[in-house]
C-alpha cells in the first residue's frame, strides 16, 4: 500500500522532473522528497527516475507507474473535493480547468470565469499557468482542459482552436543596448545581438524556429545565448545586459521594470494567440465557458 507522500511525491516528481519544484509544491523539503522516491524505488525493485546534473527523465517503469496511478489518483482526488462540497451545500456540477501562458491572456481567463460562476454557480473554474518550459505537458497529461497560448501549435493529438487576438511582437532590451534608443528594429538586426531564449526539450522545434530563430531572413546566424526555464530568468538576463529576447509587447503592461526597454520589430509578424483542446474534444462545461470567452474577448486585430 502506497503511502500519501509517496503517491504524491511520485506523480508530482513525474509532471514536473524538478527535485525542487516538486517540494516547493509539495511543501517539503527536496531532502524528503528524493529520500521518498529512493524509499518508493526500492519498494517496487527498479528505478522510476533517471538523474544527472541537467535534468530528471522517467524511466520506462516510472512511465508505466505514472500511467497506472495517475487515474485512480485524479478519482480519488475528485471523490474528495466532491464530498467536501457536498458537506458545505455546494454540489459541483461542472469543473472546466484552464491553462494560460501569458499574463493578458490570463486576464481575460479570470473575466470570462467571474461571468461564467454567474451564469453557472454551481460550476468552478480552475485557472493556472502554463509554465515555457513544459507548454503542453498538462494538457497532455489530462490537467487541463483549455489552453489559451500563443500559435502555431501543430500537433496530432492536440486541436488548435481559431485565433483568438494577435499582439505586435517585438524585442525585450537592456536600457544600455544600442537598440534601446530605437524607434523600431528590423528581424534581420537580431544578427548584431545576442537572443536570450529558452530551454526546449519540451517545445517543438517549429515553435522554437518561429519565436527563437536561428537565423535571419537573409541567412546571418543569430548569435544564442541563455537558454531560460522560467520567464522571471529571462527579465533577470536582459536587465544584466546578457542580451535580448523576442517577447509580446503587451508585456510592458505587466512587465515593465528598470533596467529594461520593449522596442517593436517593425517587420516580424503579429504573435497570435488562440485555444488549444485534446483531439478527444471538448467537455461541456469547456465548451460553455469558451463561447463566454469569444463574447468577452477584444476583436481580433
Amino acid at each position: 500500500m502506497l503511502e500519501r507522500l509517496e503517491l504524491e511525491a511520485f506523480l508530482t516528481l513525474a509532471e514536473e522532473l524538478h527535485f525542487g519544484r516538486t517540494a516547493e509544491r509539495l511543501h517539503v523539503t527536496t531532502g524528503r522528497i528524493s529520500q521518498t522516491i529512493r524509499k518508493l524505488e526500492r519498494r517496487v525493485g527498479g528505478p522510476l527516475f533517471e538523474r544527472n546534473s541537467r535534468k530528471v527523465t522517467l524511466t520506462a517503469l516510472g512511465e508505466q507507474l505514472r500511467d497506472d496511478l495517475r487515474p485512480a489518483y485524479d478519482q480519488i482526488t475528485a471523490g474528495l473535493a466532491q464530498a467536501i462540497t457536498t458537506s458545505r451545500g455546494v454540489r459541483v456540477k461542472d469543473v472546466v480547468r484552464v491553462g494560460f501562458s501569458g499574463a493578458w491572456c490570463g486576464s481575460l481567463l479570470v473575466k470570462a470565469a467571474d461571468l461564467f460562476r454567474v451564469r453557472h454557480p454551481d460550476s468552478v473554474v480552475e485557472i493556472q499557468e502554463i509554465q515555457l518550459l513544459d507548454p503542453l505537458g498538462r494538457m497532455r497529461a489530462g490537467e487541463v482542459d483549455l489552453q489559451l497560448t500563443e500559435f502555431p501549435i501543430d500537433e496530432p493529438d492536440i486541436v488548435q482552436g481559431p485565433l483568438m487576438f494577435a499582439e505586435p511582437r517585438g524585442l525585450l532590451v537592456p536600457d544600455a543596448h544600442p537598440f534601446a534608443a530605437r524607434e523600431s528594429v528590423s528581424v534581420e538586426e537580431l544578427a548584431d545581438t545576442t537572443l536570450v531564449t529558452i530551454a526546449s526539450d519540451n517545445i517543438p522545434k517549429y515553435w522554437m524556429d518561429y519565436y527563437f530563430p536561428r537565423t535571419t531572413p537573409g541567412g546571418r546566424p543569430i548569435p544564442q545565448g541563455p537558454a531560460t526555464r522560467f520567464w522571471p530568468e529571462v527579465l533577470v538576463h536582459v536587465s544584466m545586459g546578457v542580451g535580448v529576447s523576442t517577447v509580446s509587447l503587451r508585456a510592458k503592461d505587466y512587465h515593465s521594470r528598470p533596467g529594461i526597454v520593449f522596442v517593436p520589430l517593425h517587420d516580424a509578424p503579429p504573435i497570435d494567440y488562440g485555444f488549444l483542446w485534446p483531439h478527444t474534444g471538448l467537455t461541456p462545461g469547456a465548451s460553455t465557458y469558451l463561447d463566454i470567452v469569444h463574447e468577452l474577448a477584444a476583436p481580433i486585430r
